[in-house]
């Protein structure tokens, strides 16, 4: 069977990228003097220590250990490809480049080669086992433990009876006095007017506050 191959934009706009900043690495190390097949190393180093930098990032952060010389590392290798690209867009005269930057070029295979063994042989702490290992247990006669009776079993404590659990009060209504005074006014309204005490539900409804406030404010007018 034959597979469909679907392009991928993220795919493509990657290759794209590390196509041309591969080129601009490659200008500037002709302009740096280095020639041949030599140029052509500079930019596979700068990008194979950008990959390896953030490879190792991910694996100390998944096992939860510092990472700050794979970030530096990392830093390290991109400020070089970002560099190439930005100096290749005009701002350096690649007919005359400064002795610094013959510098940094030379000197970078170097640098690259230190990242590079760092990053591979430094060792990721390992969590030692702490527990020790378990004393050989001496033999036991057979003889000895066949003959022996066999103890007689224990028997299981009754439990302790569960008490009850007591229903917990429900908390006290706190009521402001300017309420009570309030109420006062409208229960000695009501009672003029109608001759008769006025009923929680009546007093509720004249003030506008819960249920269990307006019983409150009528337990302290009875």
């Amino acid at each position: 069977m034959s597979r469909k191959i679907r392009l991928d934009a993220v795919l493509v706009q990657a290759v794209i990228a590390g196509a041309l900043s591969f080129a601009h690495l490659h200008d500037i190390a002709v302009a740096a003097g280095q020639d041949g097949w030599k140029a052509w190393a500079y930019p596979i180093s700068v990008d194979l220590l950008l990959v390896a930098a953030w490879r190792r990032l991910r694996i100390l952060r998944a096992a939860g250990e510092p990472a700050r010389a794979a970030w530096t590392w990392f830093a390290v290798a991109l400020a070089a490809s970002l560099g190439a690209n930005v100096a290749t867009a005009g701002l350096l005269d690649l007919n005359d480049v400064p002795a610094w930057l013959r510098i940094l070029v030379a000197g970078w295979p170097a640098l690259a080669f230190l990242g590079g063994t760092l990053l591979v042989h430094t060792p990721a702490q390992q969590a030692t086992d702490t527990t020790p290992a378990p004393s050989a247990a001496p033999p036991a006669d057979v003889a000895l433990t066949r003959d022996m009776p066999a103890p007689a079993p224990v028997p299981a404590p009754e439990p302790a009876p569960v008490a009850d659990p007591v229903p917990a009060l429900p908390p006290a209504v706190q009521v402001p006095a300017a309420l009570i005074t309030q109420a006062r006014k409208i229960a000695d309204a009501h009672q003029a007017s109608t001759g008769t005490a006025i009923d929680p539900d009546t007093l509720r409804t004249r003030l506008g506050v819960p249920g269990p406030m307006a019983d409150a404010i009528a337990a302290q007018l009875a």
